[in-house]
């Protein structure tokens, strides 16, 4: 493990300090490596460069909607490659929330998700995805994935 230093303003190394507190990290060298890993990510992301992805997809929805919750378990039929698992909960008497655990290439999977979030009556909608690297199968011939960064 290397060392880093870095030199910030005060108010900046106030506000880190706070936010350290405040999540619970142990230290600042945790709260660090969590960001830097969140920006690394996102940056894979926008470059490109992260061909495989896991991310969960949440999302509310009136299940009066005209034939919604029907379009919807469908599209997750025909994605059945992409999605890992769905729970749904309820929320009233109209609304539901979904949140989809989805695995795969990232185009395809990030496809997935805008399209469910641009349901017509899908309101709420977000993808939280994180880059992964594939692992060659084991001797037991299933796949590993671990998180890139």
């Amino acid at each position: 493990m290397r060392r880093l230093t870095i030199s910030v303003d005060d108010d900046l190394a106030d506000t880190f300090d706070r936010l350290v507190r405040d999540k619970g990290y142990e230290n600042r060298s945790e709260a660090f490596r969590d960001l830097v890993r969140q920006a690394l990510g996102q940056a894979s992301f926008q470059d490109r460069s992260a061909k495989y992805c896991v991310g969960t997809l949440s999302y509310v929805y009136n299940h009066h909607e005209r034939q919604l919750a029907s379009r919807l378990t469908g599209m997750q039929h025909e994605h059945h490659d992409l999605t890992v698992s769905t729970m749904h909960a309820h929320l009233d008497h109209e609304n539901c929330i979904e949140t989809v655990i989805l695995r795969g290439p990232t185009a395809a999977v990030l496809h997935f998700a805008d399209s469910v979030k641009a349901q017509p009556g899908v309101r709420h909608g977000n993808f939280y995805p994180i880059p992964i690297e594939l692992e060659a199968p084991s001797r037991r011939q299933h796949v590993h994935a671990r998180p890139a960064t």
